[in-house]
């Protein structure tokens, strides 16, 4: 049976909405636009974060009804993966493997000369 493009359409869609729903930390990965598309059952796009600069999968799981995380590195293999999360946990999973170090105030303060009072 042919799997319904419009259904990893909407559910895409979905992703995307879920992960927008934090703006100020989906824009902090430095996603870049022209690289989101759909993929089976799910999402991919490239980023550029601290912690990880390359592709990020977001499927669901459709068994479980979670959602699963992979980081691809330029190479495509495969840097890490998490399963098992729940949709209002997609974003800071998403951000603590991107994005968020130990001294993340300090690194962008250091990264974007941002001086603190």
């Amino acid at each position: 049976m042919e799997r319904d493009k419009n259904y990893d359409l909407e559910l895409a869609k979905y992703i995307w909405a879920i992960l927008k729903s934090n703006l100020p930390i989906l824009m902090s990965w430095g996603v870049e636009i022209e690289t989101v598309k759909v993929i089976a059952c799910g999402l991919e796009f490239k980023v550029n974060g601290f912690k990880h600069t390359g592709k990020v999968q977001i499927v669901l799981n459709e068994g479980a009804d979670l959602f699963e995380v992979c980081l691809l590195g330029e190479d495509g293999e495969i840097r890490d993966k998490r399963e098992d999360i729940y949709f209002d946990m997609l974003v800071s999973v998403v951000d603590e493997l991107v994005e968020r170090t130990d001294d993340y105030e300090k690194r962008v303060s250091d990264t974007y000369n941002i001086i603190r009072y």
